[in-house]
């Protein structure tokens, strides 16, 4: 069972564009149905690990310019996506 986890990113989300929130709750719906592994598999995401400083994150894309980074933890039977932050990603 996979749980998203928004406590790190909770005050930053209410400064986002409605249609980043909308896309970001999307995944985080979609990842508790059907499972991290399944949605890893769209490629609309671009869901990728991250290297440098951020290894061990990855980051999906929820719009062309804006980025989620999150971390994964197994506890026991539940895998727990945490989101580290949503910002616009600079080219």
């Amino acid at each position: 069972m996979d749980k998203v986890v928004f406590d790190k990113v909770h005050k930053n989300i209410k400064k986002l564009p409605y249609f980043v929130i909308d896309k970001l709750i999307a995944w985080a719906k979609s990842v508790e149905m059907k499972g991290l592994r399944e949605i890893r598999k769209i490629p609309g995401y671009h869901d990728e690990p991250l290297y440098g400083k951020r290894q061990h994150q990855r980051s999906i894309r929820l719009t062309k310019s804006y980025r989620a980074i999150y971390v994964e933890i197994q506890s026991g039977p539940v895998n727990y996506i945490i989101l580290e932050e949503v910002h616009k990603h600079e080219y």
